[in-house]
């Protein structure tokens, strides 16, 4: 089935970044329509949780969605009893989120399509975009906002059956969730950034009171943030196109002011720090400093750090530094061998339960996404050098008249997976969408 009507914009993917370039584009009177395929229009993956332990990671008053109106979000919290200050329930912000993508539909200008799309080709100045059920729908513009991806399946999982759950967020990890929670069985996690503190909280709000194991190659974990002083600088101020001089540069900055507002100090200048770094550099500090930068970077709320520092005081979780040896499907659990790190052999324990949270897919070229699967293959779209996401220019232009947003272009800005980042970035696109449409 074909449709001879024609919309402005096609979106695909329509959490937080669709939807903002959505409603960024109505705001100009630019027609879309986002296609989502996973039934979380409007929130994504990150604010679909209906988990009321799972806060927001960042105060109230930075998470407004809107660029020109950064206060927003607050007021709507204020509204509610809450302050800016407040960590809110990430499932508030979904709503927060539902509302804006509702009001730009109630205006005509966007329509949501609840289908996955297959694959986007060109037609003389148009796109054409195949939805799952046979139907197609029309474009003068495309934009790729498909936001994390699942992650990349554990070497070594293939046959561990149910009790091995790859993505924690899908509905097969909610009932694994429960199910060991009946049983208080232990739980390994494997990976120890945010997605595992968010697997902490589900597995506690559960009831689970057996052991957790969160394992990592350097068993680091994201700190919590605190009041402090700011300390702002210039970009002029950094010894750019170098990674060793910008850790040695940071290091004595965080002696001098705290490393909480020597981190912060670096937010207004990421993009332009990380396309300072030529690929070897950008490699380097992927391999090495990465690890440490996170967890200082993507702090967690006091009350959140609060709760898994007493799971460890409690010994109901432990943190490890190591790797995994071997895995077995045995009778009744998963068997597991760790080896930790400075030890010479491995401990052999067995889970009821094992999750991947080691993060979302790093390489877009192995993506399972069969319309970014299918434009790499044509080449309608490149990946970066880095191979993490799609090549774009410095205003999102992913090739002609295709837009990428927000994780689908960590290889070019690295902090691009935050609000404050991507509500910016959707404003500018949105933008650009607009003065090429008038051209």
């Amino acid at each position: 089935m074909k449709s001879d009507a024609m919309t402005s914009v096609a979106i695909v993917g329509a959490g937080f970044s669709g939807t903002m370039l959505a409603a960024e584009l109505a705001r100009r009177g630019i027609t879309s329509v986002l296609f989502e395929g996973a039934g979380r229009e409007g929130r994504g993956t990150a604010f679909s949780t209906t988990e009321p332990a799972h806060l927001l990671n960042v105060p109230a008053a930075k998470m407004s969605a809107w660029a020109d109106d950064p206060e927003h979000f607050q007021r709507v919290v204020e509204a509610a009893g809450g302050t800016g200050k407040d960590f809110a329930e990430r499932r508030a912000f979904g709503r927060y989120l539902r509302g804006i993508l509702d009001e730009a539909a109630a205006s005509g200008l966007v329509k949501v399509v609840q289908a996955r799309a297959l694959s986007a080709r060109r037609e003389g100045t148009r796109w054409r975009i195949a939805v799952e059920g046979g139907a197609e729908d029309a474009a003068k513009m495309l934009a790729l906002a498909h936001g994390n991806q699942p992650p990349e399946p554990l070497r070594g999982t293939e046959e561990l059956g149910s009790r091995f759950i790859n993505n924690p967020w899908i509905a097969e990890s909610a009932k694994a969730i429960a199910r060991v929670a009946d049983s208080n069985g232990d739980v390994l996690i494997v990976g120890t950034g945010l997605t595992m503190v968010d697997m902490v909280l589900s597995l506690d709000a559960a009831g689970h009171r057996g052991r957790i194991v969160a394992l990592s190659r350097r068993g680091q974990i994201p700190r919590s943030h605190a009041d402090f002083e700011p300390a702002p600088i210039e970009l002029e101020e950094l010894p750019l196109s170098n990674v060793g001089a910008l850790w040695r540069w940071q290091r004595r900055r965080a002696g001098e002011v705290g490393w909480r507002a020597a981190v912060d100090s670096w937010r207004p200048h990421s993009h332009a720090i990380w396309r300072s770094l030529d690929a070897g550099e950008r490699r380097r500090f992927l391999r090495h400093a990465r690890p440490w930068w996170d967890v200082h970077r993507h702090r967690i709320a006091p009350q959140v750090a609060a709760q898994i520092a007493g799971m460890v005081g409690e010994g109901r979780l432990e943190v490890v530094a190591g790797r995994i040896g071997s895995t077995c499907d045995i009778d009744g659990g998963i068997e597991v061998e760790i080896a930790r790190r400075g030890r010479p052999t491995g401990d052999v324990r067995t889970f009821a339960a094992m999750f991947n949270c080691t993060g979302p897919l790093g390489a877009v070229g192995r993506t399972r996404d069969p319309l970014l699967k299918q434009m790499l293959d044509e080449r309608l779209v490149a990946a970066d050098e880095m191979g993490m996401g799609l090549a774009v220019d410095d205003g999102s232009r992913a090739g002609e008249r295709v837009w990428a947003l927000g994780p689908l272009t960590k290889g070019a800005y690295w902090e691009i997976v935050a609000v404050p980042d991507i509500r910016e970035q959707a404003a500018a696109v949105a933008e650009a969408i607009a003065m090429e449409l008038d051209q």
